[in-house]
């Protein structure tokens, strides 16, 4: 169907702007966005998708404060007008592309939000990301990222929390291609070799005078599957940090990351060195419908209109004994080389990973 944006000399295939170019179930186009305000006290995940095949789109604000995680859903039928950005009382409104934008949620279930964005440095488009099971593509993605600070408001249950571009820092990506999005597919025959697990690390960091965005992904043999560093300095000067080599720290009996110790390489042969620590874990599998989340995933179908509020006591033994399986969002603080910086931790060390010594799903650091 012809719709708005095929106004726009921007069409890639032979097909209206609405109709996806491949007839993947899985393809999807979705945001993610987080906000923090260095403290440790609060952190903020939200984002939206369009799921063209299969018919839907949805939102999500995920918020975390103390032993509290919080989560609103909302979910409805897809349509053309992709230049509003809208599920239901959500919406993203571009001010200006690749550098502002601004995130509303209309009070839902006790949650609202009125934030503004702006890039702090140029968007970093990221490498391809490829997987495969068999010789089916499970994912092929591309994405950008970038780091930046928030202004506005955010509402939980009646408390009115100010966000201010002096201490409210964040990143986002967009993403869009395949990957396993709705309601579980028929399984077929099992997987051959079946999947073991697989280890992630993603660390878009702020500094004063550059950003260093980190993308790392190693099936259980520790082989590297994606590997892409790049800082990135005001004036736009972009250069490769090669093959970090990353020691992953970990609370004693967990999977759950404390920090990172990250060395790089200029391409001139100088290393550069990035720690990492944790100030507070969001397991994005717990409300935040990524991998493994068993109360809501992108994509499904819900019904019209849909929208919900589920709330974790992150310390009750039924939540805590979920956050091995999936990745976990932190709001992390960095130094490199002396200079301060602050941005996203995301780890997940799922199943086997022989470098880190975790020969099974159930294994925990010593």
């Amino acid at each position: 169907m012809v719709g708005p944006l095929d106004e726009f000399p921007l069409h890639q295939v032979p097909l209206p702007v609405e109709w996806a170019g491949s007839s993947d179930r899985n393809f999807y186009d979705r945001c993610y966005l987080n906000a923090h305000d260095r403290s440790g006290d609060i952190f903020l995940i939200t984002g939206l998708g369009y799921y063209p095949n299969l018919g839907t789109k949805d939102a999500f604000v995920l918020v975390r404060r103390g032993d509290v995680q919080t989560a609103v859903h909302l979910g409805d039928a897809i349509d053309g007008d992709r230049l509003n950005q809208r599920v239901g009382n959500y919406r993203i409104e571009v001010t200006e592309p690749l550098k502002r934008l601004r995130v509303v949620l209309e009070e839902t279930e006790g949650i609202a939000c009125d934030l503004s964005w702006e890039g702090s440095f140029d968007v970093l488009q990221e490498q391809p990301h490829v997987m495969r099971q068999g010789s089916r593509v499970t994912l092929d993605a591309q994405r950008f990222a970038q780091v930046g600070t928030w202004e506005g408001t955010l509402v939980v249950d009646g408390e009115e929390i100010a966000v201010g571009r002096d201490r409210w820092v964040g990143t986002r990506d967009r993403s869009w291609g395949i990957r396993p999005v709705g309601e579980a597919e028929p399984a077929g025959r099992p997987a051959d070799p079946p999947f073991e697990g697989m280890w992630w690390l993603y660390v878009p960091m702020r500094f004063e005078e550059f950003a260093i965005v980190l993308i790392i992904q190693e099936d259980p043999s520790g082989f590297r599957t994606l590997n892409d560093c790049t800082r990135i300095w005001r004036d736009g000067r972009r250069e490769q940090l090669g093959w970090p080599q990353v020691t992953i720290h970990y609370a004693s009996g967990t999977r759950v990351p404390t920090g990172a110790s990250i060395t790089c390489t200029t391409p001139e042969g100088k290393p550069v060195q990035l720690e990492v620590e944790s100030r507070l874990a969001v397991p994005i599998h717990v409300g935040g419908g990524y991998g493994g989340d068993s109360d809501w995933t992108h994509g499904m179908w819900k019904g019209p209109g849909f929208t919900e509020r589920l709330t974790y006591d992150v310390t009750a033994p039924d939540v805590a004994g979920r956050v091995m399986f999936g990745v976990i969002d932190h709001v992390g603080r960095g130094v490199c080389d002396g200079d301060e910086g602050w941005g996203l931790f995301e780890h997940g060390a799922l199943g086997r990973h022989d470098p880190s010594g975790f020969t099974d799903w159930f294994d925990l650091a010593p």
